[in-house]
């Protein structure tokens, strides 16, 4: 999963990902402690896509904000 995708979808979308990443990662957690885990790099692999999801969704925050201080400046001036 790159940055790059994640950016042309919407928060919603992100949410839903983030939800089933974090399910995949527990999974792969209790996996790893029964001795089941077949794929040992799936668990990086998650992780940092779960990572690369909160960066994006922060970032989109962040903007957002910045774009309400904008138009709240614009309306006061």
């Amino acid at each position: 999963m790159k940055a790059e995708e994640l950016r042309g979808q919407t928060k919603d979308q992100l949410t839903d990902q983030l939800v089933d990443l974090r399910k995949e990662q527990f999974n792969l957690r209790f996996q790893r402690a029964s001795g089941q885990l077949e794929n040992t790099a799936r668990v990086r692999q998650v992780r940092r896509d779960i990572a690369r999801i909160k960066t994006v969704l922060s970032r989109m925050q962040v903007e957002a904000q910045a774009t309400l201080a904008v138009q709240a400046t614009q309306a006061g001036a």
